[in-house]
């Protein structure tokens, strides 16, 4: 969680429950929209899980603040992130056949797939009523900017997301085609989160331009990192199943610099039965190359980046110091 997380979350916790009621009520509707927000256990009763961090949101109206704005009235963008990624991991979780999120059992595997993928429907379009709430709040130029961005970011998601499942059956893939995949899938949404509060906090192009390239570094370093945790991970404190992205044959970092440089792992990847045997003997080899090691130095150099355009940015404080203060914990996080 950010440091700024206790300064935000009461406000951003009331956005997002209020974008949530804009659905239609149904019998058991709302349940499966508050399940993955992390607001009830699967009986409907009420919890104190998070439902994931709110890096987004958080990161969002950090830099609406460091950008010389106010952060409550980028509120409303916050909670359209927030949800827009919660209708991906919905979606991802479905695709990947992943059974655990955030601890507990996925929405697919707890309701089953019809109705995550309606679930899942119903978040992206709530996500898009969120954002018109910045009508009143900003002029409307801007608050048709930032529909622009956001939709610009939703569909290199999507683009993301396509590539993660095709290199799935792509015999070669490349790490310039890895990384042009997270670009998409999870660096667009951390790099709209910057520009649109920075957007917000000053109506400078310029600004939001450096805050965009804090997010978007920040968010190579940061699924690179999960990547490792998708391999390394332990499940108990990341929340989902550690061997999902070995068992899926994922083409990540680690594992395309092991490809390149062991005829075992490639001849262990091209089976046609891959199972828990196959997972172990696969992270041995990555292990004996050093392939964590590998993807923890392209790690450094994009948290230096992101670290670079923050500097760049002039960022006012406190939101300065809490911006550098998420950049170094999720350097080299656990979970």
């Amino acid at each position: 969680m950010m440091p700024s997380a206790g300064r935000y979350w009461p406000a951003l916790d009331q956005a997002l429950r209020e974008a949530i009621t804009l659905a239609p009520q149904a019998p058991g509707f709302q349940r499966l929209l508050e399940y993955p927000m992390g607001w009830v256990d699967a009986d409907g009763k009420a919890t104190e899980e998070s439902g994931g961090k709110r890096i987004r949101p958080l990161l969002l109206l950090s830099c609406a603040e460091a950008a010389g704005g106010s952060w409550q009235t980028a509120l409303p963008a916050a909670a359209a992130v927030e949800l827009l990624h919660n209708f991906s991991l919905i979606h991802d979780d479905i695709e990947d056949a992943s059974p655990l999120r955030h601890g507990r059992m996925a929405l697919w595997k707890q309701w089953g797939v019809a109705s995550a993928i309606n679930a899942g429907d119903a978040m992206f379009a709530l996500s898009y009523a969120a954002l018109t709430r910045l009508r009143g709040c900003v002029p409307d130029d801007l608050s048709l900017r930032a529909l622009d961005i956001f939709c610009q970011a939703n569909l290199d998601l999507t683009r993301g997301q396509h590539l993660d499942i095709r290199f799935e059956t792509q015999p070669d893939v490349t790490a310039d085609e890895y990384l042009t995949m997270i670009e998409g899938k999870t660096a667009s949404l951390l790099a709209v989160s910057a520009e649109l509060g920075a957007l917000i906090g000053s109506g400078n192009d310029v600004i939001a331009s450096h805050y965009r390239a804090f997010g978007f570094n920040l968010g190579m370093a940061f699924q690179i990192r999960d990547d490792i945790l998708g391999i390394w991970g332990d499940p108990t404190l990341t929340g989902k199943s550690a061997a999902t992205d070995i068992l899926a044959r994922k083409k990540s970092l680690p594992v395309l610099y092991g490809l390149e440089r062991s005829p075992a792992l490639r001849e262990l990847y091209a089976r046609e039965s891959f199972g828990e045997a196959e997972t172990r003997e696969a992270v041995r080899l990555l292990d004996s190359l050093d392939a964590r090691g590998h993807a923890a130095s392209f790690e450094r150099n994009y948290h230096q980046r992101a670290l670079d355009a923050l500097h760049a940015a002039r960022p006012a404080e406190p939101a300065a110091t809490e911006l550098r203060g998420l950049l170094d914990a999720l350097l080299g996080r656990i979970a």
